[in-house]
């Protein structure tokens, strides 16, 4: 069963409808419990990165989530849910993130407008199972002020300002930094990739 977790604050009503397009079995849950037992995990994300991290924590969301990743579970991070999977943001200094990968997601800085929101494409930089079956340069839609940067687990790039990582993805860990759910054909196609893993 695919869990998708509820921390308080994600985007779920979106991510359901397309999971029953899709005619996936799944449970929304703020359960450790059941976190601790799914076989594939969604972590929708909207909002702030300490409200996140508190909302995790405060569920008792953090160790299950951490152990199911490193033992192999097919995870996808969406937005805020892929940011979180660092040690920390800008957005909350002092929030600690999951620490699955190193490093800080920082803030844009331009003269472009902020946040990035809209549809922009995606340059694939390795094979990429999330992409399977669809055209390098595919737009998908953003909403966000912070990025992640470009790193040995990117398999995707945009470019806002400047490069940053769209697409994560090494070994069972994936995630996107647009949102999958409000995107179209291609964010279907998305969805069910990490679905059929």
């Amino acid at each position: 069963m695919t869990a998708i977790v509820n921390y308080g604050a994600g985007n779920l009503r979106s991510v359901q409808n397309t999971l029953d397009e899709l005619g996936a079995v799944y449970v929304v849950t703020s359960e450790p419990e059941i976190v601790g037992k799914a076989r594939k995990i969604i972590l929708p994300g909207v909002g702030h990165f300490g409200q996140m991290m508190r909302g995790i924590d405060d569920l008792s969301l953090r160790e299950p989530l951490v152990h199911r990743i490193r033992a192999g579970v097919p995870f996808l991070g969406i937005c805020i849910g892929l940011q979180c999977l660092f040690e920390s943001s800008e957005e909350s200094i002092n929030s600690k993130g999951l620490g699955i990968f190193p490093g800080m997601v920082r803030r844009f800085v331009g003269d472009a407008r902020i946040p990035h929101m809209g549809w922009n494409s995606l340059t694939s930089t390795k094979p990429c199972r999330l992409l399977e079956g669809l055209t390098d340069g595919a737009f998908t839609y953003f909403a966000h002020s912070y990025y992640a940067p470009v790193m040995d687990a990117t398999a995707a790039t945009c470019t806002y300002i400047h490069p940053y990582t769209a697409i994560l993805e090494e070994g069972n860990v994936h995630a996107v930094q647009f949102h999958p759910e409000k995107s179209g054909p291609v964010g279907l196609r998305v969805m069910q990739n990490f679905l059929s893993i």
